[in-house]
Order: C-alpha cells, then sequence, then structure tokens
C-alpha cells in the first residue's frame, strides 16, 4: 500500500484541533507515512522522538517596519520549504485561519497540481472567528479553494453550509481516541485527588468564556453541599485568574484543586466519576471522548456537535449550559445510583472506543487521502 508525505499544521496549543492534529500525526506516522509538522511552537502531545515523524518551527523575523510579525506569510513559506525539500503529497491544515491561507499560498508558489490541501474545520474557527466581518471573506474563500474539506461533526458541516452559503462537499470525520491510552481506572487502584468517600468531577478545557467556567463552579457549588466531591480544573486561559478568585470567594479552596495544562491528561481522567463540560458551544467536545474511553461518564452541553456521540441518559447527559441546577441535579443523582454509574460508565467506554477509536477514524482519512491523490 502506498502512504503519502504529509504536512500539518496547527495551533500547538491544548485546544481540541491542537490535539486532534497531532495524535492523527502520530497514528499516520505509526502508520508509516512520513509526517511534518510546521507550527509556532512543538504541538504539546509530541514530546520526545518519533519514527516517521518530523518538526519544522516557523521563524517569525522581527523588523522595524511590522507592528505584528507575519505569521501567516512565515508559515507560508516553511510549507513551501519542507513540501519542496520533502516532497510532500498532502498538506493536512487544521483550523482555517490562518492555516489554510497558508497552505494555499505555498500550493500555488509550489505551482502546478503536485500539493493537495485538505482543511478540517474544528469549530470556532467557523462559529467565532470565520464570522468575524474581517475574516468572512477570506474564509469562504479559502473553504471554496480547498481541495478537501472535512470537519469534525455533523452539527459543523451543516453550520459551515449555512453560514457561508457554499454548496461544496464536506466530509465528515469525527475525532477520535486512542482506548488503549484512555483506559478506566483498574479496580482497587486509589485515586490521588479524592478519597473512596468522594465524588470527583473534573473540568478541563484552555479556560476561554465559551467553555462556561463560572458555570462549572456554579454547579460544583451546588453538588458539593450535597454529596462528598471534590474538583479538578485542568488547563490554562484567561479565566483562570477570575475562576481562582471565585472559589476563594464561594469558600471553596479546599475541594477545588487547579492542575494547569498538563501531559498526562489520560492518567488524571480515570480518577473522576464525571467528566463537566458545560460549555456555551462545543462543535465536538474531544476531551467528553477521552472520559468516555476512561469510563467516566461526560455532563456536557447539549450546544453544538455533542449529540454525535453521546446518547442522553445511556452513556452521558447533555444539558443547557445555562441550566445549573439541571446539571448539578443530575449529578448528584448519578453519583448516588452505583448502578446507573456501572451501567453508564461501561457503555461510555463502548461507544468511545469501538465506535470513535484512533483505528477506525485512521481508515476514514487515509481513504480520503488515496481519494485525492487518485490513488484508489
Amino acid at each position: 500500500m502506498k502512504l503519502p508525505n504529509v504536512g500539518i499544521s496547527c495551533y500547538p496549543s491544548q485546544g481540541g484541533s491542537g490535539v486532534v492534529a497531532s495524535e492523527l500525526g502520530l497514528h499516520l506516522a505509526r502508520r508509516g507515512c512520513s509526517v511534518h509538522f510546521i507550527s509556532s511552537s512543538l504541538p504539546f502531545r509530541l514530546r520526545g522522538y518519533r519514527e516517521n515523524l518530523s518538526y519544522h518551527q516557523v521563524e517569525m523575523p522581527q523588523y522595524p517596519l511590522f507592528q505584528h510579525s507575519p505569521y501567516t506569510l512565515s508559515l507560508a513559506t516553511t510549507m513551501f520549504e519542507v513540501a519542496q525539500r520533502h516532497e510532500l503529497d498532502i498538506m493536512h491544515v487544521h483550523y482555517a485561519i490562518p492555516h489554510t491561507a497558508s497552505a494555499y499560498l505555498a500550493q500555488r508558489m509550489i505551482g502546478g497540481d503536485r500539493l493537495k490541501v485538505i482543511t478540517t474545520l474544528h469549530g470556532t474557527d467557523i462559529t467565532l472567528v470565520g464570522q468575524e466581518p474581517s475574516f468572512f471573506p477570506i474564509t469562504r474563500f479559502l473553504i471554496e479553494q480547498s481541495d478537501m474539506v472535512t470537519a469534525v461533526s455533523e452539527f459543523l458541516r451543516r453550520e459551515t453550509l449555512k453560514v457561508f452559503g457554499i454548496e461544496r462537499h464536506i466530509e465528515v470525520v469525527p475525532n477520535f481516541v486512542d482506548p488503549r491510552v484512555f483506559q478506566p481506572r483498574r479496580p482497587g487502584q486509589p485515586r490521588q485527588f479524592a478519597t473512596a468517600e468522594e465524588f470527583l468531577l473534573i473540568h478541563a478545557s484552555n479556560f476561554r468564556k465559551v467553555k462556561n467556567i463560572d458555570g462549572v463552579l456554579a454547579v460544583f457549588h451546588r453538588v458539593q453541599k450535597i454529596i462528598p466531591a471534590r474538583l479538578m480544573m485542568i488547563g490554562d486561559g484567561p479565566e483562570r485568574i477570575t475562576a481562582e478568585q471565585t472559589v476563594d470567594r464561594l469558600g471553596l479552596g479546599d475541594r477545588v484543586r487547579f492542575l494547569g495544562p498538563v501531559d498526562n491528561l489520560h492518567e488524571l481522567l480515570p480518577e473522576a466519576d464525571v467528566l463537566l463540560l458545560p460549555s456555551l458551544h462545543e462543535s465536538f467536545g474531544l476531551v467528553a471522548l477521552e472520559a468516555m474511553a476512561c469510563g467516566v461518564v461526560p455532563v456536557v452541553t447539549d450546544q453544538g456537535g455533542t449529540g454525535d456521540f453521546i446518547v442522553e441518559g445511556v452513556n452521558g447527559f447533555l444539558r443547557d449550559p445555562h441550566d445549573i441546577s439541571g446539571m448539578a441535579d443530575i449529578i448528584i443523582k448519578f453519583c448516588q445510583d452505583p448502578l446507573m454509574r456501572q451501567n453508564m460508565s461501561e457503555e461510555a467506554r463502548r461507544e468511545a472506543a469501538n465506535e470513535y477509536g484512533a483505528a477506525c477514524v485512521m481508515l476514514k482519512y487515509l481513504a480520503l487521502y488515496d481519494e485525492l491523490l487518485g490513488w484508489t
């Protein structure tokens, strides 16, 4: 089987798009593809040497003439150089702005039909950034000019077509999880962040306003009044300081722990009983899928694409992000019912590992690569 040489560009942060791009590259490299990451810094899930995988840092020169370094142009130049030197077949970019713009320029610089561009839409590049008046025309143009476009959920596919008024085909390839890495806690294994009598809630995000951090804390405030519970906050971002102040104001300092960004999320998630993600909007909600693979039941927003993989009352709970009492009540009910906890935990693990396992989704991406390159 012929394997393509693939370039990948993404934001190197702990957001879902960077995580999915990193995991995609790792799995492609394990299958024998030559994978080249091109970004401003090393994506955080790519620590250490990996066979068939290379990283190329984008240099951003500073000139007195520029108030801000023109990253999009520097990225395009690096893409062009890497594509030429390593004979890339595909430039797979995650998040339309600015990565697709840079890939489009690199493609034109190379000329001909040699380098194909795939854009994967992840959410806020469409629902927030792309709808800004200053970005709307170019986002639409870049979607139309990409050789192939994928979206991580059916919701996002429909939203993209509706918002931008385009008619081109967009393939839905969902986010995925490696069930060999994200596994449930072994029976009898002690927990680090809660006692055997306590229930542990986890929230993990980049702490932006859209993640509804105030909602997370309000829900937990209600829950811990009824059942013995602790909350673990994983990640970092602009809302963290305010969140820490809220915890102090509510007198929850001894029950809430902020861990900051972590590289071992797969070791922390299995400790939890509930993953709480009441975002104002989630185009997919990757951390909820990763939690499910660990047997942790998600209580998440019903706004966006989470319904693609969460079945209400079967493997998780979908709630309006403003329904603080509703989320608190269902968490309390869930924690107080051992049979419900066991059944839903098993269903969550089964759905994540079987339907959204990395091996299954990798085959979809490889099939799309073959189709795009005419290798089928």
